[in-house]
């Protein structure tokens, strides 16, 4: 009985927020006008200075388009993103956009840390959602400086990846792991990426909410030689993986989980169901002694306080991205 109330509860749900995504994707359509993606150098160390280039030629171009057609909104976003002190390893202004922002120097990093997100990313809410530390850009902002206050000495590259479609909280896709499934192709295409370009800088995959589902898909196709970079994977504020086990993500590397106190997260129903021949719910809650990931302190906050500058959560998260979880603690 209780299954059957939960399917028939999931399938309303789905109905109603399919009508929602419907109307919000009507808000925002693409820029007439958009300039031709450019053709982009190979993702190389000796190309990443001219594929930055390139990258920042399209986006002030796609910004003079935005303030051409009197989108006045996506213009001002794209002049953030515009500046000449920012470097991108990939950019598409069209619909939600995509953005891969690189903090530090990816070539010659120690380490390198790429934050995967989760719902509501687009180009416009990049730099700003809410707060300025639950933006991608601000998150990961707030990881190198952290990462670099800890080890002062070390190399460290940041890669903020919005690589992928991601759901709208209010849409049928946020329960589905069809996003994911793309996400996690284009994901491990990157790691293979940062192996070309750096092969002796251990990776951390850091995967927030949704980004968990997207992460988990990439590790269990990415191929050997890009496994081989990875150092460790760290999912928080996670509503699960879509798989039932750690064991089930099919990597060798450390996977570790943690939830704030006051994540709503938490009340998400922990389930897997083939709903109408679509895959719903992610499976097993990997804070749980059932899934089998390594659990790291989280503090008291809530679903976009991870990456928090002074915060406990972010400390312990940048310490693994150092490669010093043991010294991951709760104060």
């Amino acid at each position: 009985m209780r299954a059957a109330r939960l399917r028939r509860g999931l399938a309303m749900a789905l109905t109603a927020c399919s009508i929602v995504v419907t109307v919000a994707a009507a808000a925002r359509s693409t820029v007439p006008g958009t300039p031709v993606r450019p053709e982009l150098p190979a993702v190389r160390a000796d190309n990443l200075a001219a594929r930055y280039a390139a990258n920042h030629r399209f986006i002030a171009a796609s910004q003079r388009a935005a303030r051409d057609m009197g989108d006045d909104g996506r213009a001002k976003v794209l002049g953030q993103l515009a500046r000449k002190d920012r470097h991108f390893l990939s950019f598409s202004p069209r619909g939600d956009g995509q953005v891969v922002e690189v903090l530090g120097d990816l070539a010659h990093a120690d380490r390198i840390a790429v934050v995967v997100p989760g719902s509501d990313t687009t180009v416009d809410t990049f730099d700003q959602l809410g707060t300025v530390y639950a933006s991608l850009n601000g998150g990961a902002r707030a990881l190198h400086a952290e990462m670099t206050r800890l080890q002062p000495r070390r190399k460290t590259a940041v890669v903020a990846w919005y690589g992928y479609p991601a759901p709208r909280t209010m849409s049928r896709d946020i329960v589905s792991t069809d996003r994911a499934l793309d996400g996690g192709r284009r994901l491990a295409g990157l790691l293979g990426d940062l192996r070309t370009v750096n092969a002796a800088a251990p990776v951390t995959l850091l995967c927030h909410s949704y980004g968990s589902v997207v992460c988990a898909t990439a590790l269990r196709r990415m191929d050997a030689p890009a496994e081989s970079s990875l150092a460790d994977v760290v999912l928080f504020g996670s509503p699960g993986t879509g798989v039932r086990s750690r064991a089930e993500l099919r990597t060798r590397v450390p996977v570790w989980a943690g939830r704030g106190a006051t994540d709503w997260i938490e009340g998400v129903p922990h389930v897997s169901l083939d709903l109408l021949g679509e895959q719903v719910g992610f499976g097993t809650d990997p804070v749980t002694d059932a899934f089998g990931a390594r659990i790291f302190p989280a503090g008291p906050g809530s679903h976009s306080d991870y990456l928090r500058p002074g915060g406990l959560p972010l400390r312990n998260i940048s310490l693994i991205a150092l490669g010093r979880g043991t010294e991951v603690s709760d104060d």
